[in-house]
């Protein structure tokens, strides 16, 4: 296979909108001169696509192999390559070994133009490449000319829904639609649904809040052609959340020790340490600066060594002959993170150890997806005991563990107490479901801020009372979405009241002296007229009055 111009490739990533972290990478074609499109146009007025094509793919994966990741690797062909048949795939099977990647971590992206073959064949071309390991998407859907019928019977894992479709987002129906019925097809058939080409934020927030599971786009992170890899991810661009709980644990949390031999190691060795009573459920084998370079499990190990001519053909021979290529990931991914890239990396063997590494590939040692998946469940059933009935919102240990977390870090912070002016009152006189429904609103306003300021947190301390904690340069925003909504509950205006606590670095010693030190500033904020914010310092009786009747006054911490 040969690429008749000098081609160089830039990555992209794409991204989970659960997790935030980044869970797959497409190899995009930079050529020398004219686009990617071209070239393939060249190539196809030539007769030569199919090896052009392939061509292409088999330098993206060389220059991938200069810095390898452990996620998947995108390629990008065309559906008249597929014509060729299996038997041209053949280079780029040899050129995935040597790079050190299995078809399986390949994803191959069949793109238009579609209706130059028959159905029959291009399905059957796909399922010969499943047969070979590679994993398929189906890339430009409502671009190029995909039948419906193609759609069905194609035996792809991914739908990539191009840009074309989602410009109209958030604001037209249509695209709503459209969306909406594709995540209804996906669900249904186990398909995942990719949003290419996001480039503002409320198309982000849209196929987001729709449900779209992964997105790829310039808002993002534009392609490029030096990327980290990460074993589970970055956080999304842009300073954007995901769902993810804060609560949720780290892969860390489940470490236990790697059993270990060197690379070199024989099947006899392997089959000792396996043998031994406390034997472990695998091993992995490790290079001289102890970075993994194959894992065997235990059951596919034994069962391959004691067979009836096992020992035999296999006691002397190196044991990586009987290994598998080693899952890693890195120890401080979250467990949330953890399992969305098993979940989009289409590990099948969930009962394999996974090797943890730290930032330079060293091994730490091992977790299991099954302790990982009981360890989230157990701490998803912890932080539901903890939640409001009304706001969804966790308790006061959310604010408290962050404020903590800022102190033992020297981090500066606000910490802030909202509540409503005279909530007794709201009550008797609207009613106490007004009183709930005020409640949910402010519940709802906070977690919206939350979603849009990636350093605060929220606790609902119960009855009108919220506690925040954020950086300093997010206070305003929080204070002026809280300040400038005009409250009510059936009819009744509704005044609150916001008392901060600036907190510079090494100015506290715990939570409980923030704590102890906003008491009196909420009493101070409750005495001025309105929707009233106050803000003050610790070490310090100077209390300003940002909002509210009232100017920059000295009280007493007693007062």
């Amino acid at each position: 296979m040969t690429t008749p111009r000098a081609v160089s490739f830039a990555f992209q990533p794409m991204y989970s909108l659960h997790t935030g972290g980044v869970v797959a990478y497409e190899a995009l074609a930079r050529p020398g001169k004219g686009t990617a499109h071209e070239l393939l146009a060249e190539a196809r007025r030539a007769g030569r696509l199919a090896e052009v094509d392939l061509g292409l793919a088999a330098t993206a994966v060389r220059q991938e192999a200069a810095r390898p990741s452990a996620l998947p690797l995108h390629l990008n062909l065309s559906a008249r390559t597929l014509a060729a048949g299996p038997g041209a795939f053949d280079e780029l099977i040899a050129e995935l070994g040597a790079a050190g990647r299995r078809t399986r971590d390949v994803v191959l992206e069949v793109g238009p133009p579609f209706s130059h073959l028959p159905a029959d064949q291009l399905v059957g071309a796909m399922r010969a490449l499943t047969e070979l390991g590679f994993r398929l998407a189906l890339d430009g859907l409502g671009r190029g000319d995909l039948p419906l019928a193609l759609l069905v019977r194609a035996p792809v894992d991914l739908v990539k829904l191009d840009r074309s479709v989602l410009r109209g987002l958030p604001e037209e129906p249509a695209s709503v639609a459209v969306v909406e019925s594709l995540l209804h097809y996906t669900t249904r058939t186990g398909i995942r649904l990719v949003a290419t080409g996001i480039e503002t934020g409320p198309q982000l927030d849209a196929v987001q809040s729709l449900g779209v599971r992964i997105a790829q786009g310039n808002l993002l992170a534009p392609p490029a052609a030096h990327r980290s890899a990460p074993a589970a991810g970055a956080v999304l661009p842009d300073n954007r959340r995901t769902p993810a709980s804060p609560q949720a644990p780290r892969v860390g949390d489940f470490l236990r020790p790697a059993t270990t031999l060197p690379e070199d190691a024989t099947c006899d060795d392997v089959r000792e340490v396996l043998a031994a009573a406390d034997a472990p459920s695998g091993v992995v084998g490790v290079d001289a600066d102890d970075r993994p370079q194959w894992s065997v499990d235990r059951t596919r190990f034994l069962v391959a060594v004691t067979g009836p001519y096992g020992h035999a053909l296999h006691a002397k021979r190196p044991a990586h002959r009987l290994a598998d290529r080693p899952h890693t990931i890195d120890a401080g991914a979250s467990a949330l993170e953890f399992l969305e890239l098993v979940t989009d990396a289409d590990w099948g063997r969930t009962g394999d150890d996974v090797v943890v590494v730290d930032s330079t590939g060293h091994c730490l040692g091992v977790v299991l997806v099954t302790e990982v998946v009981r360890g989230v469940a157990e701490a998803k059933v912890e932080e539901a005991v903890t939640l409001s009935p009304l706001t969804r919102l966790p308790g006061s240990e959310t604010v408290a563990r962050d404020v903590e977390r800022r102190i033992a870090v020297g981090e500066p912070f606000v910490a802030a107490w909202l509540d409503v002016d005279s909530f007794k009152s709201v009550n008797d006189n609207a009613g106490f479901a007004a009183g709930d429904d005020l409640i949910r609103e402010l519940g709802s306003t906070l977690s919206t801020l939350a979603g849009q300021l990636r350093r605060m947190r929220v606790s609902h301390v119960g009855g009108d009372d919220f506690l925040i904690v954020c950086d300093v340069d997010e206070i305003g925003t929080v204070a002026a979405a809280l300040l400038d909504t005009k409250w009510s509950a059936e009819g009744l205006p509704v005044t609150v009241s916001l008392a901060t606590l600036v907190c510079g670095s090494g100015s506290l010693g715990s939570y409980r002296e923030a704590s102890r030190l906003l008491a009196p500033l909420k009493k101070r904020a409750k005495a001025v007229s309105g929707s009233s914010w106050v803000l003050s310092r610790p070490g310090t009786d100077r209390v300003e009055v940002l909002r509210g009747v009232g100017r920059d006054v000295a009280v007493s911490r007693s007062a």
